[in-house]
């Protein structure tokens, strides 16, 4: 029997819907080389359980009442537990997804995923190698993509003299004076300018602004 064949990867789960733990749990007993050695209804539960039995792997939902994961994925990182975070979860989204995996997040597997993909990502996990679904990999490729000329060049001139504007603190009311333009356009702009950065307020648009080097 070799060492890889010999090895047993521990893991916890932390999932709220207790049908999803009950049949992860059957799962992984089922297969030879896992044990299960606890299971958590929510983030911070989860966060005791991983610091208290050290497992290899958790495997971690996202939306959970009691606690998110990404909050628990986070505090895990932040206390630099040895134990890696495959998510599980239904939930593919960017808003998802992203959080995750900047997060620490190791992994992230969608629940559809077939029982001997999952085998396969938690062995992965337990070795600290990356594990995405598809679906994730797919929409993690396109952000990463999208930006691919740099952000100040897909701002106009315009944008960028009014995003300027915003970050010396100048009204709208100011900016339409300064550039003799109505507020009305300078709205237009501003909107076209959050667009294209990802930002939802003026806050956010200065920070990006500064953070891309569009704003010296």
């Amino acid at each position: 029997m070799t060492e890889e064949s010999a090895r047993v990867i521990t893991l916890i789960v932390v999932d709220d819907h207790p049908v999803v733990r009950d049949g992860l749990r059957g799962m992984f007993a089922s297969a030879p080389g896992f044990r299960v050695l606890g299971e958590a209804a929510d983030g911070p539960e989860g966060v005791a359980l991983a610091v208290r039995l050290d497992p290899d792997v958790v495997l971690m939902d996202l939306r959970m009442p009691g606690g998110g994961g990404v909050a628990a994925i986070a505090e895990l990182t932040r206390r630099g537990t040895r134990s890696r975070v495959l998510v599980l979860t239904t939930y593919d989204t960017d808003s998802d997804t992203l959080p995750a995996i900047e997060a620490g997040a190791t992994g992230y597997l969608l629940k559809d995923a077939p029982r001997e993909e999952l085998f396969a990502a938690v062995r992965a996990a337990a070795d600290g190698r990356s594990v995405l679904s598809p679906a994730v990999a797919s929409r993690l490729m396109t952000r990463v993509r999208t930006p691919a000329a740099p952000v100040d060049d897909c701002l106009s001139a315009r944008e960028r003299e009014v995003l300027a504007l915003v970050a010396r603190g100048t009204t709208n009311r100011e900016i339409a004076a300064e550039l003799f333009i109505s507020e009305a356009t300078v709205k237009t702009h501003l909107t076209h300018v959050f667009a294209k950065l990802g930002a939802k307020d003026r806050a956010a648009a200065v920070a990006v602004g500064y953070d891309r080097g569009i704003l010296g």
